[in-house]
């Protein structure tokens, strides 16, 4: 007597490197962490989303801590990596900033779930968790700096010279305004990130555009 198709055992899942098992994790991981909230994470759903045991997760990443860090370690990693990217496609510094502020608002539209899980509940995290969020904003803060800094010297011919300090004074300012317009976009669905950036770049780069030129804020009288 033959077995019908139906009878025939399930094939045993195929086996993987390492390296795609852990990303195969990480991505299960970043959907739960999103959803739950980290301490409402259980690695039992983790791995079950994942197509594998409990201890298969613990044997890759350690603990339910040190998946979070792999997380949010690899989250940042790729945020600024597609700032980097488009901002380094050349051409001047402020069509350069253009593009990177435009890779990281479609990067935070299209990873929403990795953006939860970076700006929303690491910070809640430990000392580590802190420090990777750290090392991330300061690789963008660097990329933005820079960029501000050739702005300021290729617009420097005008009556107010603007130095280093100022530089960094915008990139704090245009970094911070980035962040916090991420929730923005949540609530306003129809705003593209390219419409989100033009925004900001009429906010930022042509306020330090007409300061070089002159035309600076005074305290109203009375």
């Amino acid at each position: 007597m033959t077995d019908k198709p139906d009878d025939k055992p399930d094939k045993p899942r195929r086996r993987l490197p390492r390296s795609v098992r852990e990303q195969e994790i990480l991505d299960a991981a970043v959907q739960v962490f999103s959803k739950r909230g980290y301490r409402a994470a259980v690695v039992d759903e983790i791995a079950e989303l994942a197509g594998i045991s409990k201890p298969m997760v613990y044997l890759y990443l350690g603990s339910k801590e040190g998946l979070f860090v792999a997380c949010v370690r690899r989250e940042s990693a790729r945020l600024v990596a597609a700032f980097r990217e488009a901002a380094d496609a050349g051409g001047p510094p402020e069509g350069r900033l253009w593009a990177g502020l435009a890779a990281f608002f479609g990067y935070v539209a299209e990873h929403r779930d990795s953006w939860v899980v970076m700006h929303r509940q690491a910070p809640e995290q430990g000392e580590e968790i802190a420090g990777e969020l750290a090392a991330a904003r300061r690789s963008v803060m660097a990329e933005v700096t820079g960029l501000v800094g050739a702005g300021i010297a290729e617009g420097g011919g005008g009556p107010i010279k603007l130095g280093a300090e100022d530089a960094e004074f915008v990139a704090h300012a245009l970094v911070g305004a980035a962040d916090s317009l991420t929730d923005w976009m949540e609530r306003h669905p129809g705003e593209s990130p390219e419409a989100v950036t033009v925004r900001l770049m009429n906010v930022m780069w042509v306020g330090m555009r007409n300061v070089l030129a002159g035309e600076v804020w005074s305290r109203p009288e009375g």
